[in-house]
């Protein structure tokens, strides 16, 4: 039976409002923690962390910049920011040998929470860096929606379903 074992990023280009490329950044993607409450009690042997469906703590998201880029600077601007990080991602097939790249993509609405400038130091980057609060995140893979969480439109998709659907309708959402 053969495998497509998807082993590594080829490459990849950060864009703001899906067509300003925002240069040379390393991206570190957000975190998903679901709220949760401890439950305890008749019938439950011990305690159990029940995730609460669609709701997530905070989410953020940094670029770290090489030099004084000046996207880095617009992304300062008290508003949310759309960015797209696109990736070729490559797969081995395990029964024909073969490589192969297919494309990914993560799409953020981000709202700026720092700006780090960084340092300067002859012939060395600077490593300053934005962090941003995530209020959207979709991840999508040869243009299959794995993923989509939009906190203030009560929206979460996970491989095609949307977790939030019966409880938008059950708020007249």
């Amino acid at each position: 039976m053969a495998k497509q074992v998807r082993d590594k990023i080829v490459g990849y280009t950060v864009y703001r409002n899906g067509s300003q490329y925002l240069g040379v950044a390393t991206v570190e993607l957000p975190s998903l923690e679901y709220l949760s409450e401890t439950i305890k009690g008749a019938g439950i042997a011990g305690e159990v962390e029940s995730p609460t469906i669609g709701q997530f703590g905070s989410m953020t998201c940094s670029l770290s910049w090489n030099t004084m880029d000046p996207a880095a600077y617009e992304l300062l601007a008290p508003e949310a920011h759309a960015l797209d990080f696109r990736a070729s991602q490559q797969s081995f097939n395990s029964a024909s040998g073969v490589y192969a790249t297919e494309g990914a993509k993560i799409t953020v609405r981000a709202i700026p929470k720092t700006g780090e400038l960084g340092s300067l130091e002859v012939g060395a980057a600077m490593d300053g860096s934005t962090e941003f609060e995530v209020i959207y995140l979709k991840v999508s893979i040869g243009g299959k929606v794995l993923l989509e969480l939009d906190k203030f439109n009560y929206i979460f998709v996970v491989n095609g379903q949307d977790r939030l659907a019966a409880v938008r309708d059950q708020l007249g959402l």
